[in-house]
C-alpha cells in the first residue's frame, strides 16, 4: 500500500497508478457509471503475497480474480467456463484453479498467492494446475481496454504498462454492508488505505495519447470531380478498421492546413439523411478544399457504419456486443486516432472545416492546434455524416 494519503473526491493520475503497479503495491480501477459502477483492488500478479490476498479478503471481500492475456490462458490450457456466455457485459470466466503442488486446501491466502504464481509461471502449463479451484481466471481481450472497457482489460493493461507480466490479480470492494462501493465510498476507502484510484475510461484516454495506433497500409491517386486527390488509406492495428485520408497539395510542418474531419454514417454519406438533397457535409468540405488548392479530408469508419434507424432494424443477437464504457469514450478515441492520423500527415497547425467547435475539444493533448474555423456553407446538409 502507498504511503501517501490521498485526499478529496478527484481520480488520481494514470501515471501514478502505473507507477504503484510497478512496485507491487495495489491500486483501485473503477468501470464507468453506465456500465458496473464499480471499484476492484488491482495488484500486479507477480507481486501478488499472502498478505496482498488477505487484505483483499478482509477489506475488499469481492471475488478474487486472476486476469490473464489470452495467450496465458491458450497456454494453460484453460476452456471457458461456460459454453455460451450470457453476462451483461460478457466477463470471460474460465474454469477455477489450484497449483496442483504446494497447497493445502487452496483456500488460504498462502494458497491462493501460490497458485496465482504457478499460473503466470512461463514454465507452466496445464500439469500445474488443477481445476476446479479456489482462484478465478479472467481472459482479457486482445488490445485491452481499446476493445472492452472491463477491469479485467484494464487491470492487464496497467501490468502491461508498468514493464509487468500481463496478469493482474482483482478483487470487487464491497461495503461493511455487504453492498458494492460506488465512488464516494471508494474515495472513503482511498483515504483509509492509502491506495490510489483510477478509472477505465482514463486508462483508455492515456493509451489513445501515448501508443500509436494506426499504420499506412496504401496509397494511391484518386480522381474525383473536385480534383486528383492522394488517397492513404490507414489501418488501426487492434480493429483493423480502415480509414481513409484524401489529401491536395503540399504543406509545410507549421502551415496551417484546411481539414475537414468525418465520422463514418453509411447510410447517410451514400444517400442523403431522410431524403435531404441539398448538399452534404463531406462534398462541402471537397469543394472548399479545391477552390483553395491544398488541404485534406479525414474519413474515420464508425465501429458502427449504419444509421441508429437502420440498427434498430437488425435482430439484437445479430449485433455486436454493446459496450456502454466503450460507447460514451468512443468519440474520444476515434478522436484520439484521427489526431495520429493527422500528424503521420504532417499535420500540426489545423483550419478546420466544422460548424460544430465541441467536437474537438482536447486537441491539444495530441500535439495539433486549431488556429481557425472555417464555417460549412449553408445549404451543406447539417444532418448528413458528422464530425468525429
Amino acid at each position: 500500500m502507498s504511503e501517501e494519503k490521498p485526499v478529496g473526491d478527484q481520480l488520481d493520475s494514470i501515471e501514478d497508478a502505473i507507477e504503484e503497479i510497478r512496485r507491487g503495491r495495489m491500486v483501485v480501477l473503477v468501470d464507468d457509471e453506465d456500465r458496473e459502477n464499480e471499484g476492484d483492488l488491482v495488484v500486479a500478479a507477480e507481486m501478488v503475497s499472502k498478505e496482498t490476498i488477505n487484505f483483499m479478503a478482509t477489506h475488499a471481500r469481492g471475488l478474487i480474480c486472476l486476469a490473464l492475456s489470452p495467450e496465458r490462458v491458450e497456454r494453460l490450457g484453460l476452456r471457458q467456463m461456460v459454453m455460451q456466455n450470457t453476462s451483461p457485459y460478457g466477463t470471460a470466466f474460465t474454469v477455477s484453479i489450484d497449483a496442483a503442488t504446494g497447497i493445502t486446501t487452496g483456500l488460504s491466502a498462502a494458497d491462493r498467492a501460490r497458485t496465482i504464481q504457478v499460473a503466470i509461471d512461463d514454465r507452466s502449463g496445464p500439469r500445474e494446475l488443477v481445476t476446479p479451484g479456489h482462484i478465478f481466471p479472467l481472459r482479457a481481450q486482445p488490445g485491452g481496454v481499446l476493445i472492452r472497457s472491463g477491469q479485467t482489460e484494464g487491470s492487464v493493461d496497467l501490468a502491461r504498462l508498468a514493464g509487468l507480466r500481463r496478469a493482474a490479480v482483482i478483487c470487487e470492494i464491497l461495503n461493511d454492508d455487504g453492498t458494492m462501493s460506488r465512488l464516494p465510498e471508494l474515495f472513503a476507502f482511498r483515504q483509509r488505505h492509502g491506495i490510489k484510484i483510477v478509472s477505465v475510461a482514463e486508462l483508455i484516454r492515456y493509451r489513445v495519447q501515448h501508443e500509436t495506433l494506426i499504420e499506412r497500409i496504401a496509397e494511391s491517386q484518386l480522381p474525383t470531380t473536385h480534383g486528383a486527390f492522394m488517397l492513404t488509406v490507414y489501418q488501426n492495428r487492434l480493429t483493423e478498421r480502415k480509414h481513409v485520408v484524401l489529401r491536395l497539395g503540399e504543406f509545410g510542418v507549421d502551415e496551417p492546413v484546411l481539414v475537414r474531419v468525418h465520422r463514418q454514417e453509411m447510410v447517410a454519406d451514400l444517400f442523403g439523411r431522410f431524403g435531404a438533397t441539398t448538399g452534404d457535409k463531406l462534398g462541402a468540405s471537397l469543394e472548399l478544399i479545391a477552390a483553395e488548392g491544398k488541404g485534406l479530408v479525414l474519413y474515420i469508419q464508425s465501429d458502427e457504419p449504419l444509421e441508429p434507424a437502420v440498427v434498430g432494424q437488425i435482430p439484437e443477437r445479430q449485433r455486436r456486443r454493446y459496450d456502454p464504457g466503450i460507447e460514451k469514450i468512443r468519440p474520444f478515441y476515434d478522436f484520439g486516432v484521427g489526431a495520429q492520423i493527422l500528424r503521420d500527415q504532417g499535420l500540426r497547425k489545423l483550419r478546420v472545416i466544422s460548424n460544430n467547435h465541441r467536437a474537438f475539444r482536447g486537441l491539444s493533448g495530441f500535439g495539433l492546434e486549431i488556429v481557425e474555423w472555417v464555417a460549412l456553407p449553408e445549404d451543406a446538409n447539417e444532418n448528413a455524416g458528422s464530425e468525429s
